[in-house]
């Protein structure tokens, strides 16, 4: 095991380096660019590690089309003799760099021990960090037993249905093909991440009736019955659900009570042609809310309580005539400590870094989701480098040395789940 840590000591350059490679393509989703070009930059130095990888488009989910597909790498290495199957995930997608940066944000850059960029954190980062691990795994134990699987996958940022979920569909998630996958999302080195909150997004819809908007006493405005369904989620919902707290281990604390977020806002004469609007009243407004809510929730009461704040004003208020609509809803996930993975983990933490680490849930959901509700396997976490604050930020960055921190860790816990030698030397390992 001292040699597997030297050996990715030795890899710290080229850790930097090929996650900078990863960073300075543009994988941004919407709408989904590059994944091609990111996937084989991966398969391809898994190729030279004698990996088989495979290429698959998600054909027919949700945003993949011929001009932006949706394509997914699946990287496999058979070991010496059978045993289990230990998968790495990682999505290659990125947010939008947005504004704000102070340096550009697909350059890579290294400053004082931390490498900017977006996506550095969340997740490319960890994705360099596991392909490391591996690489380090492969030449101090090239006779492994079992099998070993590295995984770029698509549209995590915003759903993971043309990525995971299609995937885990197809059996790629499920054993007897895998038995233990790691995320490397960044929730911080020193901790495992064994769930996350629920989440249910829905577009509500107002209508009114169009008329010239100079006499708006002939119409009914669509964007005013909306206003007053806002005033009702401020006023009613979201205080109500600021109190109420989760048992679960959730970060960062604020992420403890339920939360609504309002994602978009579209109200009366398309946009985008680049020219002013005619002068109507709105007969339409399409409204799409984030609602994240706690395992003590009933999933079905979440869609209730949206549901009748527009029941009332549909009695109360005159004209007001509404739809609704879910998009996608997950339930709250809470995995075993217990379980092979979150045990491997946590005792390869104790060899790194001398202490326990913390189990926690993220205010988000991730792909841990899909492998569990549709590949149905349950020895599955997020760990990784990076902040979680970071992701999606200006200025985001990985702090080279997490991700140093986090190979280490990736490869002691594949080691141990792949049945190698433990250090009985170290008590830390036997935890």
């Amino acid at each position: 095991m001292d040699a597997l840590l030297q050996a990715i000591e030795q890899r710290r350059e080229a850790l930097v380096s090929f996650c900078r490679d990863l960073v300075r393509v543009p994988t941004v989703n919407p709408p989904g660019a590059h994944y091609r070009e990111c996937a084989e930059l991966l398969g391809n130095r898994l190729q030279r590690l004698g990996f088989e990888t495979l290429y698959l488009r998600a054909e027919g989910a949700p945003g993949d089309s011929d001009r932006w597909p949706r394509i997914n790498l699946i990287a496999r290495r058979e070991g010496a003799r059978p045993g289990p199957c230990v998968h790495f995930n990682g999505h290659l997608d990125v947010v939008p760099a947005g504004e704000g940066w102070s340096i550009d944000p697909w350059a890579g850059e290294l400053r004082d021990g931390k490498l900017y960029g977006r996506g550095s954190c969340d997740m490319k980062g960890g994705i360099a960090a596991a392909v490391i691990a591996v690489e380090a795994l492969l030449e101090v134990w090239p006779d492994f037993s079992g099998a070993i699987e590295i995984s770029g996958t698509a549209d995590e940022e915003s759903g993971g249905f043309g990525g995971v979920a299609w995937l885990a569909g197809r059996g790629f998630f499920s054993k007897p093909r895998v038995d233990h996958v790691i995320i490397p999302e960044p929730l911080d080195v020193d901790r495992v991440c064994i769930g996350h909150r629920g989440l249910w997004w829905a577009e509500v819809e107002t209508f009114g009736r169009i008329a010239h908007g100079s006499m708006p006493f002939l119409g009914d405005c669509a964007i005013r019955h909306m206003a007053a369904f806002l005033e009702r989620l401020e006023t009613e919902l979201m205080p109500r659900l600021a109190a109420r707290r989760t048992a679960m281990p959730v970060v960062p604390e604020e992420a403890r009570a339920s939360t609504l977020n309002l994602i978009a806002i579209h109200g009366g004469q398309p946009e985008g042609h680049g020219g002013l609007p005619s002068s109507c009243v709105a007969d339409s407004c399409r409204l799409i809310v984030d609602r994240r809510y706690l395992i003590e929730e009933e999933p079905a009461a979440v869609e209730r309580e949206i549901r009748d704040i527009l029941e009332r004003l549909a009695r109360e208020r005159p004209g007001f005539a509404y739809r609704i609509r879910e998009l996608q809803a997950v339930e709250p996930v809470l995995a075993d400590p217990g379980q092979p993975v979150p045990r491997a983990v946590a005792a390869a933490l104790r060899r790194v870094l001398g202490r326990d680490p913390a189990f926690v849930c993220s205010p988000g959901t991730y792909d841990q989701k899909h492998i569990r509700r549709i590949g149905r396997l349950e020895d599955c976490v997020a760990y990784g480098p990076g902040i979680l604050d970071l992701a999606h930020q200006p200025d985001e960055f990985v702090g080279v040395e997490d991700m140093v921190t986090a190979a280490k860790v990736m490869a002691l816990a594949a080691m141990r789940l792949l049945g190698g030698p433990p250090d009985r030397a170290d008590p830390r390992l036997t935890g």
